[in-house]
């Protein structure tokens, strides 16, 4: 996990500097990661729109009416909706489909994510905010879905869908805008054939896959100049075509031609809506890449440079249209004067990497959020950032992704087609974003149902008419992100699924700690040197794997440590709330509980340090208990047993941000652990020799334990579905989930532990 170091605080004027200066240093790497998507929309979307029958009105009144369709669609999605609303619906500084939901987890008992995890002991970072008075819409929405899991069900059914058009996203951007960029050559070279354009989209889609493990800050950096070029081009085209060609157009700015549009063109023009919605893609990619960058640096990118310049484009482009009607096949490139066409043609190449950058990470954001949070397979999730921690890099999905833009580009090798697939899945996950954000303004802003209603039916009488046109063209492509979106929905939602009934299984077969005794006791349990990590997913009581080890081989060793790594439903949790420590009995038992929390957008510790890190948060605990130290006490509900978790919070660094030290003792009673690799924790109890005598001995036996060995036990866990089960539930866990388990990473390479000192447990579930 990233750590930044930290001195001490600067300046009030120096640090507003510097406060400015990143959030200006963040709209700068935006340009290469966020916009891309919308940006590069002008080279296709006038032609997608009279692609159909809409070719047949080629009138001024039709072309006014789709410049003026363009620019009221942008002006109420991407700026009024997401820059200005659904920028503000964020959790704690993600965004994203399931960022909303995970929003509505923890504010109340709608979601189903909470009921996977207990709450072990409230997070301080989230309670710093005064309570705000519910209001009585709020709660009757809450009640409503408490009372029927059937909604709740239903509810993240629709979330996991929103999550995988997105992810269909990240196969039709890049598809879509390399092959529209490229194919600018047939321009000046009319006898091309289009292999050779698709032959040449593919190098170029493969070249950008290849960028992606640089991680989000490089790839930034690498783009932003390209993405700022673009718009400074397509807005001082655009400026020469109205100036030029029909300064008039601005008229289309009045929503009158709407209206006139419709009049004339009939139902033509509400078949075109298919390809007008083709100028909002790469909204949503806004809100969903929020993570790596922040609000106010995506809020000052677009509207002080992205939105006025693609107004610009798109009105030079109708300008130039209506002197030339025959051009309206290719009317992005026929525009361009001829001095600067082929500056124009390389740039908007490499503005379709740009382009594509912007799905493809805000696939990576979501995916990581779904896999922490137990709703996608195991995968390796790489963070490229130290300072921004939802900058990441999945191999898996970078290749798969690759994979799936190469066999679409080379199966269509029209963008016509896959303009109507990208059109359909663009506007559901608007929707679902929409019907999303009136649960967040009623129950987690606690707003009145009216202005909810009102966002609602605003924007989502706008989306619900594009999304009408867009269905109607699938059997024209846009089946594709249908077959995507189902596919990756039936993988997200079996893994939910099996992960839930196994950690339901888990929790239903643990073994009391009073029984757990008494078995040892009878079948002459052997204590053997060294320390144990028992890593399981239960929170209380002993793990059904680690007893049925125990009875198979009844021995373990002296000093026993039940490690739980939970997920919570918020982005990041704090260091001084990260880690619960508990006794499991008498102190004679020598056994632990240590819960450790991350929020769903954070990395894990490099195995070696984490395990250090557990010790000494075990010689901490030992400390406040024994030598009534100063700790966070707090009692967990659900733990029981006798197990009294506390908080132990961070401790203050020294000489770096990875070296810890703490205050040391009397030097008879001190101990050291190696936690960084680099330098030493030594502790020592200085509350008094007949207080601490016994913590003193502990701590000492801990250390020696630890020199005698460690080792790590973790259940190797195949679930089947019971026999008396449906057909449905069979193939769902036995066939699905136990295709997705055996081809996902094993717990144990995820928590990174040594191959070496891991001891694996076994396990038939029977759910």
């Amino acid at each position: 996990m990233d750590v930044e170091g930290g001195g001490g605080a600067p300046p009030r004027r120096r640090n507003s500097w510097g406060w400015q200066k990143g959030t200006l240093l963040l709209a700068y790497q935006s340009f290469g990661v966020v916009y891309g998507d919308l940006c590069i929309s002008p080279v296709y979307v006038y032609k997608n729109t009279f692609s159909g029958k809409l070719r047949l009105h080629e009138e001024d009144e039709e072309i006014l009416g789709v410049l003026s369709l363009v620019f009221w669609s942008l002006t109420l999605i991407p700026l009024l909706k997401y820059i200005i609303l659904v920028l503000g619906a964020d959790d704690n500084g993600e965004g994203g489909t399931f960022a909303l939901y995970s929003l509505l987890c923890r504010n109340s008992k709608m979601g189903l994510l909470n009921n996977m995890h207990a709450n072990h002991g409230s997070l301080s970072s989230y309670n710093r905010e005064e309570p705000c008075k519910e209001s009585r819409n709020s709660m009757i929405i809450k009640s409503f879905f408490e009372k029927h899991y059937s909604l709740r069900v239903v509810l993240l059914l629709f979330v996991l869908m929103g999550t995988s058009m997105v992810i269909g996203d990240g196969v039709l951007t890049p598809t879509m805008s390399v092959l529209a960029a490229v194919s600018g050559l047939r321009i000046k070279f009319p006898e091309l054939h289009e292999n050779y354009t698709v032959l040449l989209a593919c190098v170029i889609l493969i070249g950008l896959f290849a960028l992606q493990h640089y991680g989000t800050r490089r790839v930034g950096f690498l783009f932003a100049p390209i993405l700022i070029s673009w718009l400074t081009c397509i807005g001082g085209i655009g400026i020469y075509n109205i100036i030029k060609w029909n300064p008039s157009v601005i008229r289309a700015l009045s929503p009158y031609y709407i209206y006139n549009f419709f009049r004339k063109a009939g139902k033509d023009g509400w078949s075109s809506l298919g390809g007008i919605v083709l100028c909002l893609t790469g909204a949503e990619a806004m809100f969903a890449d929020l993570g790596h960058f922040s609000k106010l640096s995506l809020r000052l990118g677009f509207t002080i440079v992205v939105y006025p310049c693609l107004v610009l484009a798109y009105m030079g482009e109708a300008a130039y249209l209506s002197k030339h009607r025959e051009d309206l096949q290719s009317s992005f490139y026929k525009a361009l004067p001829d001095r600067v066409f082929w500056p124009v043609l390389f740039i908007a190449t490499l503005a379709t990497a740009v382009g594509s950058q912007a799905i493809i990470s805000a696939t990576f954001s979501i995916i990581s959020q779904c896999r922490a949070l137990g709703c996608f397979p195991r995968i390796k999730v790489v963070h490229t950032s130290s300072h921004v921690h939802g900058q990441i890099y999945i191999p898996e999905v970078n290749w798969v992704l690759m994979s799936l833009c190469l066999a679409v580009t080379i199966g269509f090798q029209d963008t016509e087609m896959i303009g109507n697939a990208y059109g359909l899945a663009v506007i559901l996950v608007m929707c679902a974003t929409t019907c999303l954000m009136f649960l967040v303004i009623t129950t987690v802003w606690n707003r009145s149902v009216v202005w909810a209603a009102l966002f609602t039916v605003g924007f989502g009488s706008v989306e619900l008419l594009y999304l009408s046109a867009c269905l109607a063209k699938v059997p024209h492509g846009g089946w594709l992100p249908l077959l995507l979106s189902l596919t990756t929905l039936l993988v997200m939602s079996t893994w939910h699924y099996g992960t839930a009934k196994k950690q339901q299984y888990e929790v239903q077969n643990k073994v009391c700690l009073d029984h757990f005794l008494g078995l040892s006791s009878g079948i002459g349990l052997v204590r053997v040197p060294g320390v144990g990590f028992v890593y399981s997913s239960t929170t209380n009581g002993v793990p059904p794997m680690f007893a049925h080890f125990v009875t198979n081989f009844p021995a373990f060793h002296r000093v026993l440590i039940f490690v739980s790594l939970q997920t919570l439903a918020v982005p990041k949790v704090s260091p001084e709330d990260r880690f619960l420590v508990g006794r499991i009995g008498s102190p004679a038992n020598r056994l632990f509980r240590c819960i450790v929390r991350y929020g769903y957008k954070e990395g894990r510790w490099d195995h070696f340090n984490f395990e250090n890190q557990l010790l000494m948060k075990v010689v901490e605990f030992l400390r406040h208990q024994d030598g009534g130290g100063g700790g966070d006490d707090r009692l967990s509900a659900a733990s029981g047993e006798n197990e009294a978790m506390s908080v132990i919070p961070a401790t203050s660094s020294s000489g770096g941000s990875n070296q810890h030290v703490f205050d040391a003792g009397t030097t008879t009673s001190s101990c050291e652990i190696d936690a960084t690799g680099g330098g030493r924790r030594k502790v020592r109890f200085d509350d008094g020799e007949d207080e601490v005598e016994w913590g003193k001995a502990e701590v000492k036996e801990l250390m020696e334990e630890k020199e005698a060995g460690v080792s790590y036990m973790i259940g190797h866990t195949c679930v089947f579905a019971h026999e008396s089960s449906s057909a449905v539930k069979k193939f769902a866990v036995n066939v699905v989930y136990g295709f997705l388990r055996r081809n996902s990473r094993r717990p144990a390479v995820v928590l990174g532990i040594p191959h070496t000192s891991l001891i694996e447990v076994g396990m038939a579930y029977r759910v």
